[in-house]
């Protein structure tokens, strides 16, 4: 099989207007994978697809990772007066970098027993734009998958045919998944509070009573 700096280069030079960033991965497993844009997130599946040297015609599994937003400390050199005399010093400066919500695939070629092929789209943030195109249309054992996405972690697929939660009841708030998710200090189905669950409870009735 091609390498992915192969695949990402037929991406570009067939696409216009694509952008695909190679992204590395620095765990034992060592697997690299593509970031693709969601303009044209549909258009390179159907070429990662229908493509006769990668023929990736099956889809394994989707994944959702929520990436919230962080301080990043950067260090300078900045000029600052010491003893009257003006001189370079080094500073550290904090900039925050805004979090987004990712989809990752793994796709493999039956056809030609090859892969995997990760394949990854990024919102463009946590709140408001976490629109992703569905990739269901190009491979259907997405469909599961990106609806446990969007139950679980809130991203909207743009395009799926049936978005509609899957683990979760209708009515249930927030995206269990999500790393600032708050967990209740009671459950539908825990009537009766026991162990940790008891004790949150009691906390949250307490500060209740301040209040």
């Amino acid at each position: 099989m091609e390498t992915l700096e192969q695949i990402k280069g037929r991406i570009t030079a067939i696409i216009p207007g694509a952008r695909v960033d190679l992204i590395p991965n620095e765990c034992p497993s060592n697997q690299p994978s593509l970031l693709i844009d969601q303009e044209h997130g549909v258009r390179i599946a159907e070429f990662l697809r229908d493509d006769p040297q990668l023929r990736l015609d099956y889809l394994s599994n989707v994944t959702g990772v929520d990436w919230p937003d962080t301080i990043v400390k950067e260090k300078v050199k900045v000029m600052k007066l010491v003893e009257g005399v003006e001189t370079e010093v080094h500073g550290v400066v904090e900039r925050k970098k805004q979090g987004y919500l990712e989809v990752v695939y793994h796709i493999y070629s039956i056809a030609h027993k090859h892969g995997p092929v990760i394949v990854r789209l990024r919102t463009n943030d946590r709140n408001v734009a976490v629109h992703l195109p569905s990739l269901t249309p190009i491979w259907r054992s997405a469909e599961f998958q990106e609806r446990e996405i969007y139950d679980l972690y809130g991203v909207i697929f743009d395009g799926h045919p049936d978005l509609r939660r899957i683990l979760m009841w209708d009515g249930f708030e927030g995206h269990p998944m999500r790393k600032d998710y708050v967990e209740p200090d009671d459950y539908e189905y825990e009537p009766t509070p026991h162990d940790e669950v008891l004790e949150r409870a009691r906390s949250h009735q307490a500060r209740n009573a301040v209040l």
